[in-house]
């Protein structure tokens, strides 16, 4: 039985993103790497962001010899917090506050296009 007083209230941006992500979800991969392209470009798309990326031949512990090259793999971890998070507004932000960190997929549900703006 469904709790009167308990709403999900409605995610505004979902039902925009939702067919493709749908499709992303259907879809077969092969390689865990191949879905986490997809999921990476799926995102990019959705923010209206378009980065140059580029997979290299071979593994390389060190890239700071090649100032063409931005090594980007030690710049964000899971868990952490940066000192000042962009805030937005949440789903239950009035009942917890805003929880930083969630996912890509909160702030598209959330704030749409208007994601890449608070990136910045």
């Amino acid at each position: 039985m469904e709790d009167p007083h308990f709403r999900i209230p409605p995610l505004p941006w979902f039902e925009y993103f939702e067919p493709e992500l749908e499709q992303l979800y259907e879809k077969e991969f092969e390689y865990l790497l191949d879905w986490n392209m997809a999921c990476f470009e799926f995102a990019n798309r959705a923010l209206g962001f378009a980065p140059v990326v580029e997979m290299t031949e071979r593994f390389q512990k060190d890239y700071s010899a090649d100032t063409s090259i931005i090594d980007m793999r030690d710049k964000m971890a899971p868990g952490e917090v940066p000192e000042n998070p962009v805030t937005y507004t949440q789903v239950f932000g009035e009942r917890t506050g805003f929880l930083p960190n969630l996912s890509i997929l909160d702030l598209l549900f959330c704030e749409g296009k208007r994601g890449l703006e608070l990136l910045k």
